[in-house]
């Protein structure tokens, strides 16, 4: 029927994907579950967030703090969104307009660039975030590469292949339920004490060796590797160095000139290490990710647990950790965590079932 989509709608209380079949009309979404429900969203408090480039999965949100989600493979939606409701078409992107819509992006940043240092302090920040969710994912890899080589230039890399396959397995534990993702995820350990991770543009997570050591269970490492892949999944980092870096790798990003961002691996690495991100992205980078351990019934308690003692140890002793001073973690947020992760009271299968925790955390030797 023309109109009519198929999908998968989330209700944002539980991890549960329900089938859904989705029909266009000019004010709303009507959206009608195999049980029987059916659902009324208006375009007015319908939100996208994600679907700007080709390939990636559309996602519409309604609601917060825990909003509905619905999820839309097929590419053709948009369009036919657009000739449905043409009163609403502002609020979500036109897939036959991208490479307008680049041009135009090019041509803003390069005007605010131009027009002074005013508009540059207020300019660069949003013409990041702009930018940021349409530049091409092999520009982040490459950028992503070149920081890492620079940040783990004068330390060590943890060489254990059965290790780190182990640590392999919880990553792919977690995004093996999720939408095909367009990065190739990798985590890198480092042979350095403090308690820290973080993650770069492109799909890499650095952890570590003192955050691995920290982590009394898999359930707990799972937890903070799932935040820092939010990261990566909605462009935190990707934003953030944009925003902080200088006003010539915001062009290198418009451009797309992957040579450039090479060139730039230096100074993307000095950003990276020095990013506190914002409590908005933090607060996104939690809910998904907690909602990213229920998917792949991991127990999220551990994510919660993990995130309560480096409150306590950093109460104590400053200077032993710093994570919390690169993700800073406000009472609240946990809060939000455990209200979310309590109306989930199932049985979680375990992580690393018939493997030695303890061992595994000695990934660099020891």
């Amino acid at each position: 029927m023309p109109g009519v989509f198929t999908g998968h709608y989330l209700d944002g209380r539980s991890a549960a994907r329900r089938q859904a079949s989705v029909r266009l009309a000019a004010s709303g979404l009507e959206i009608a579950l195999a049980d029987g429900t059916r659902l009324w969203w208006p375009f007015r408090d319908v939100r996208q967030t994600q679907g700007f480039y080709a390939g990636e999965q559309i996602r519409l949100e309604r609601g917060s703090p825990f909003p509905e989600i619905l999820l839309v493979d097929d590419t053709a939606f948009l369009a036919a969104l657009h000739t449905t409701a043409p009163g609403f078409r502002r609020k979500f992107h036109n897939p036959g307009r991208r490479r307008s819509r680049l041009l135009f992006t090019i041509g803003a940043a390069l005007t605010s660039i131009a027009a002074g240092a005013v508009l540059y302090v207020w300019g660069i920040p949003a013409a990041a975030g702009l930018v940021a969710a349409r530049v091409p994912v092999s520009w982040e890899e490459r950028l992503g590469q070149a920081a890492v080589e620079q940040i783990t230039a004068s330390k060590r890399r943890c060489v254990d292949q059965e290790r780190e396959e182990a640590i392999g397995a919880i990553v792919q534990r977690l995004l093996d339920p999720q939408p095909k993702a367009p990065y190739t995820f990798r985590v890198i350990v480092v042979d350095d004490s403090t308690v820290n991770a973080f993650a770069v543009p492109g799909g890499q997570v650095v952890l570590l060796r003192g955050l691995v050591e920290r982590a009394r269970t898999p359930e707990e490492l799972a937890g903070v590797l799932a935040h820092e892949l939010q990261h990566v999944l909605q462009r935190h980092a990707t934003r953030l160095l944009l925003q902080h870096a200088s006003t010539g790798l915001l062009l290198v990003a418009i451009s797309g000139d992957i040579t450039g961002a090479m060139a730039y691996g230096i100074e993307s690495a000095r950003v990276l290490g020095t990013l506190r991100y914002s409590r908005y992205l933090e607060n996104e980078a939690d809910v998904e990710g907690l909602r990213m351990l229920l998917v792949a019934d991991v127990d999220p308690r551990g994510m919660i647990a993990f995130f309560e003692t480096l409150q306590a140890a950093e109460r104590g002793t400053p200077a032993a950790t710093r994570y919390l001073a690169s993700h800073p973690l406000a009472a609240d947020r946990v809060e939000t965590l455990k209200q979310l992760a309590a109306s989930h009271t199932k049985e979680f299968r375990p992580l690393l079932p018939g493997r030695d925790w303890t061992d595994v955390r000695r990934v660099c030797g020891g």
